[in-house]
């Protein structure tokens, strides 16, 4: 059965995101060279500088919030021989729909199963904020606006060393966070928010993208505005809008989409 995904408005969700310990997000390496890192990170192939692809961020609030919902069992096959969970799309049982539609993590961050729901949450590219990339080009490392770190694998059985080099973005680097979710329903939209919300403070007890089990890649992401704005925003250009600064007040939003009286004091 197909639905007709009706959009109502649109949440702005903006922060930062700050490296509490270093971070490696690795870009793929087709030249080995003399000298050269062993594990670069990804970076902007105009201005050099690294940044967060929205696709690191969002499959990690994916993975933790499938984490703490054990009734959504693996069921996709996925890289590396790992299995994930997906939902179908939109399905009926019982004249109820279904599918992704009732599942917490297919209905925020989308499904590929055998027919794909796009997700509500769209996640941007994570790009250097301006003060950090100030920081980062005074600090003497050999490297543009990153360090290296070294490290070194010994054989449990043979002793033998086997070196190794990375390259991450140092402690304390702010990357700008921009987070759009779509209003589609209003009824699942405060918790689509609450599970937004919850897999953002699991990140901050975990680590995003590689060697976090070794100490890299504890962040903080801190919320600065959310804005809630009703379709006629865009079409007809009028201030329909809604501000918040905490994720704790999405009730607000909430009541803004259901009846449209607003709160504007941020």
């Amino acid at each position: 059965m197909e639905q007709n995904r009706k959009l109502i408005g649109k949440i702005e969700v903006k922060g930062n995101l700050e490296c509490l310990t270093g971070l490696h997000i690795g870009a793929s390496k087709e030249n080995m060279e003399i000298g050269a890192l062993d594990s670069p990170v990804v970076r902007d192939p105009l201005t050099s500088e690294p940044y967060i692809p929205g696709s690191s961020l969002k499959g990690k609030l994916r993975a933790l919030l499938e984490k703490v919902n054990p009734n959504l069992l693996p069921n996709r096959p996925g890289g590396s021989g790992v299995h994930r969970h997906e939902c179908d799309g939109w399905e009926k049982k019982d004249n109820k729909i279904s599918g992704a539609f009732d599942c917490p993590v297919c209905r925020l961050f989308g499904s590929t199963g055998s027919r794909n729901f796009p997700a509500r949450l769209k996640v941007r590219d994570l790009k250097l904020e301006a003060k950090s990339k100030e920081a980062l080009t005074k600090i003497d490392t050999g490297l543009l606006y990153t360090e290296w770190k070294f490290e070194n694998s010994i054989d449990r059985i043979t002793s033998a060393a086997n070196p190794r080099n990375l390259e991450r973005v140092p402690k304390g680097a702010i990357f700008e966070l921009s987070l759009i979710y779509d209003v589609e329903d209003i009824e699942t939209t405060q918790s689509d928010l609450e599970n937004l919300k919850l897999a953002i403070q699991l990140l901050h007890d975990d680590a995003l993208g590689g060697h976090g089990s070794r100490g890299y890649g504890q962040v903080e992401l801190k919320i600065t505005e959310i804005k809630g704005k009703k379709i006629d925003y865009y079409k007809d250009g009028k201030d329909d809008q809604i501000k918040i600064v905490k994720l704790e007040e999405i009730d607000q939003i909430i009541q803004f989409f259901k009846n449209g009286q607003a709160n504007t004091e941020g």
